[in-house]
């Protein structure tokens, strides 16, 4: 709490002192002096991040079992061109065009698509599937949707929980969030690619305490 007025409540002294400099200064000065508009709640607009309630609810399949085409069915790459006609011209053409390229700019094409660009690539499709999407919870499950192949942890990078079990992924912060949270009015812009959350396997801890957990950061690679 602001020491002098009693009224402003920050979670720490790095929100406190911003507070101060942008503008609680002169709120507090009114409120300690004595003023009419002392009961109302001091404004925290530029920093503080807006409430949202979390809505929580399974991820649906990209691809519903009674689905007849899957992600790797060429079916799915067809033009939706009704017109038999025009299917031919476009599939001719696209065959033309491709005979037309020498063989080094096929090679270069084909060295075009990295490792890196596949794994962007998929993340953007996943996430593609639910685009509100702030948080994926899957405890003991299926690993983390990670946005590029630099920086992704190994065993031995997670440590250990303090009790001696081994920590497990629980749940990864999407990007998506950075949108709600509005960063940029802080000056000193947040940003992540995506944190992943790694928890006590034996679920450690008794009563109202919460165990320590490992949160791993990785970025956007410079080519994404």
């Amino acid at each position: 709490a602001c020491g002098r007025c009693r009224r402003a409540a920050y979670c720490g002294p790095e929100h406190q002192a911003l507070d101060w400099r942008r503008g609680h200064r002169r709120s507090c000065g009114q409120h300690a002096a004595g003023d009419d508009s002392a009961d109302e709640i001091p404004e925290h607009n530029e920093f503080l991040f807006p409430e949202y309630e979390i809505l929580i609810e399974p991820e649906e399949p990209e691809f519903p079992a009674d689905s007849s085409v899957g992600p790797d069915d060429e079916e799915g790459a067809v033009s939706t061109s009704k017109d038999p006609t025009e299917q031919e011209e476009l599939q001719v053409t696209g065959s033309a065009a491709l005979a037309s390229l020498d063989e080094e700019t096929l090679e270069a094409m084909a060295k075009h698509e990295t490792e890196e660009d596949k794994i962007f690539q998929m993340f953007k499709e996943r996430v593609a599937a639910e685009p509100e999407q702030i948080i994926r919870y899957c405890r003991g499950g299926e690993g983390p949707i990670w946005v590029s192949g630099e920086n992704i942890p190994e065993e031995k990078d997670i440590p250990n929980c303090l009790c001696g079990a081994k920590r497990i992924f629980e749940f990864q912060i999407m990007p998506q969030l950075l949108n709600h949270l509005q960063v940029d009015s802080l000056g000193e812009s947040i940003d992540w690619g995506t944190l992943v959350v790694y928890t006590c396997a034996d679920n450690c801890g008794e009563g109202n305490e919460y165990p320590e957990e490992f949160i791993w950061k990785q970025d956007f690679s410079a080519g994404s």
